[in-house]
């Protein structure tokens, strides 16, 4: 065999095994809410952070008042400092039900960045006999048992902290590109049992878009404050839950909820450019990483169209199949999250490429201190 069939063959079987992972990850490990939970007798208060979401909280609000099974639930929202009149649509989505209160938030002090500190605030104002906290963005939209559901969960996984995933809604060609790697990371390279048993911080992985939180183990691991000055806060505070002793547990809640978190590609240019940087823990570790991936997943098809027109099958065979596997790998992991399969997994290569094109732009920007997100500076 060729050292180029060989190299071949070895990015298929590379490409198999995490395939094969994932595979697992979905079928076996990956928690699912209840479809029809049972009423939740504890207290349970709803938190949600907004600035400048005139154009989008109404449909959110409207999710959070139609909960059912919560018959002790209350709803803090803290307006963060909007300009574009949000608070005035909290208001009249509200309608005076006594469920929801409005406040007014702060400018972040220093060493706070702005989400970090607007939880933490609303963790603070949340009703002293509430013993779970579920922390929800302006951006989803959940089915009426989803906190129900979202708390039975987090108590049957005896975890401190739950994550359920929504179903990522991806309008633009941008989106539908980047957007599923969200859950495809973490269901292809993260093991999912071993990140529940293990105390150790690294194993983590958690989406701030919908987080549901014991109270008690929220305090435990110094809350939002924390994590004060971390972009990743979602991440982070999942890290500091294991630090102090708690568990930490992902489910996919894509019959749950539902989530568009950028409404154009430009939106989501600027929202992964505050945050990819602070993914990988230095340059050194970004650039491995973002080879990594290029060589298994945007390697092969080129491989094999190259190998196809020297006249070489045997290689040209071995990098299809590789490609051909990251591809299922994609399918699974949007079967599984309630994404978009086809055709879209099909350019899996040209979304692993843009992934390592928008962590470069991430550090560039942070190297010339010129990132910034609704306004306000990222530290």
């Amino acid at each position: 065999m060729s050292w180029l069939a060989g190299a071949a063959s070895g990015l298929a079987a590379a490409v198999g095994a995490l395939t094969l992972h994932t595979v697992v990850n979905a079928t076996r490990w990956l928690r699912r809410p209840p479809p029809a939970p049972e009423p939740v007798a504890e207290a349970v208060a709803v938190l949600l952070p907004v600035r400048d979401e005139a154009g989008r909280v109404a449909p959110c609000l409207r999710s959070l008042l139609a909960q059912r099974g919560l018959p002790r639930l209350e709803i803090v929202v803290l307006d963060d400092g909007s300009t574009d009149g949000t608070a005035e649509v909290v208001r009249a989505v509200a309608a005076g039900d006594p469920r929801l209160r409005l406040v007014t938030g702060a400018p972040p002090p220093a060493g706070w960045l702005g989400k970090p500190h607007a939880c933490q605030r609303l963790a603070d104002l949340a009703g002293p006999e509430a013993t779970v906290l579920v922390f929800v963005d302006a951006d989803v939209v959940l089915a009426p048992y989803a906190v129900a559901a979202a708390v039975a969960t987090l108590r049957a996984a005896r975890a401190a902290l739950l994550s359920p995933y929504p179903r990522i809604v991806a309008g633009s060609a941008g989106e539908r590109l980047v957007q599923p790697l969200l859950q495809w990371l973490w269901l292809t390279f993260l093991p999912l049992a071993a990140m529940e048993r293990s105390a150790r911080p690294s194993l983590a992985a958690a989406g701030g878009q919908f987080l549901v939180l014991d109270r008690a183990g929220y305090r435990r691991a110094g809350g939002h404050a924390a994590v004060r000055a971390k972009i990743l806060e979602d991440i982070e505070l999942a890290r500091a839950v294991k630090r102090s002793g708690g568990r930490i547990a992902l489910a996919d809640a894509s019959a749950l909820a539902e989530c568009r978190m950028y409404g154009s590609w430009r939106e989501l240019r600027d929202g992964y450019g505050k945050s990819l940087w602070a993914s990988f823990g230095s340059p050194v570790a970004a650039t491995a990483v973002v080879l990594l991936l290029l060589l298994l997943y945007a390697a092969p098809p080129l491989l094999a169209l190259g190998a196809a027109g020297a006249g070489r099958p045997v290689p040209a065979l071995a990098a299809l199949g590789a490609y051909l596997l990251g591809v299922a790998g994609r399918v699974v992991s949007a079967r599984a999250t309630g994404g978009r399969a086809w055709p879209d997994a099909l350019a899996h290569p040209l979304s692993v490429t843009l992934l390592g094109w928008l962590t470069w732009r991430s550090y560039h920007l942070r190297r010339r201190r010129r990132l910034r997100w609704r306004g306000r500076p990222v530290l």
